[in-house]
């Protein structure tokens, strides 16, 4: 089983993706759960939501406490909460930020485990024209995990925004666009 935890803001969309994340993976025929933590959110504050997928049932319906990925949508909740809190060893933390890995790893504290940078802000700005880094972070998380094969993840968002925009399809070819964008920067 692969556990995942989202950190991000409300409004960020980290919910949202772990939501889609649940849908996609789904159709693949695996197991897989997908939801957030609730607490007193507001637009801007901390949230947290937890994806597990697995080729077998799952029986735990807990938050997840003990990650294999930590996926953080806002770099500056490095500042604010522990991400690393519970990481599995050899687990790896996925992070929307332009800073480079040196400064990244110094505000984790020197965490020399494995790590994964990805600009979803500059992603999002030349593929939407707005910054929505929940598409971005997405597709780097299900790159990094291989929870799922790119081209099927590709079809089944393809999917999802034809549904979720069949009332905006001119916003459906930028969303592909910044998932292939995405795709294509993760990099350890």
């Amino acid at each position: 089983m692969i556990e995942i935890r989202w950190h991000g803001r409300g409004g960020q969309g980290a919910k949202t993706a772990a939501l889609l994340l649940t849908d996609v993976v789904f159709g693949t025929g695996k197991y897989v759960q997908g939801f957030p933590e609730y607490g007193p959110e507001r637009m801007g504050a901390p949230i947290t939501a937890y994806n597990r997928v697995s080729d077998t049932e799952i029986r735990v319906h807990s938050n997840i406490y003990e990650p294999d990925y930590v996926v953080v949508v806002d770099a500056s909740l490095l500042h604010v909460v522990n991400v690393l809190a519970g990481l599995k060893p050899g687990g790896a933390v996925i992070i929307n930020t332009d800073e480079d890995e040196e400064t990244v790893r110094g505000h984790l504290g020197g965490y020399t485990g494995r790590l994964y940078l990805i600009d979803a802000r500059k992603i999002s700005m030349e593929a939407l024209g707005r910054y929505f880094p929940n598409t971005p972070m997405l597709a780097a998380t299900v790159k990094i995990t291989g929870v799922m094969e790119e081209h099927e993840f590709m079809g089944a968002m393809e999917e999802s925004f034809a549904h979720k925009f069949a009332k905006k399809p001119e916003v459906i070819g930028p969303n592909m666009q910044a998932l292939k964008m995405a795709l294509a920067a993760v990099a350890e």
